[in-house]
């Protein structure tokens, strides 16, 4: 995925760059090096290979990989997770609580393992902070500010 931005700032070998926000936005595994600014625009913490300064356009490539385990992690493990407690909840909760519906204990289970799910990755996407594998790279100056 690569996205066109403006490098406001350098910070070592990392530059920060305001990008244009897009609809996937929600679900990209960069948001940890991401923070939203309102409205459309997004900032980036990206690494500067190219030797970008500030004020230059630049072309900031996520990895296509990183984009696709990010979607996996934060849509397919809980959906899975959602599905797996209903039936848990259903067959063995709805036998413990019998005084719950059936169908109630099948939500408690698919809902309650769904936000386990959720408090774990947040817990887990904490080691991948900060790591250089998963973050963006600015590959191109398209424009110098001289």
């Amino acid at each position: 995925m690569l996205e066109t931005g403006i490098v406001k700032e350098l910070i070592g070998q990392k530059a920060i760059v305001t990008v244009q926000k897009q609809g996937s936005c929600t679900s990209c595994p960069g948001s940890s090096v991401c923070k939203s600014l309102g409205g459309d625009e997004a900032v980036v913490e990206a690494l500067n290979d190219a030797g970008a300064k500030p004020g230059d356009t630049v072309r900031v490539s996520f990895k296509p990989y990183t984009y696709l385990r990010g979607t996996v992690l934060m849509y397919g493990i809980p959906a899975l997770m959602l599905i797996v407690g209903a039936v848990i909840g259903k067959e063995y909760l709805s036998k413990i609580l019998t005084d719950i519906d059936p169908d109630m204990a099948s939500a408690i289970g698919g809902f309650g393992l769904f936000a386990i799910t959720f408090f774990g990755l947040k817990l887990f996407s904490r080691r991948f902070e900060g790591k250089k594998e998963y973050m963006p790279v600015i590959e191109e100056i398209l424009k110098g500010n001289s």
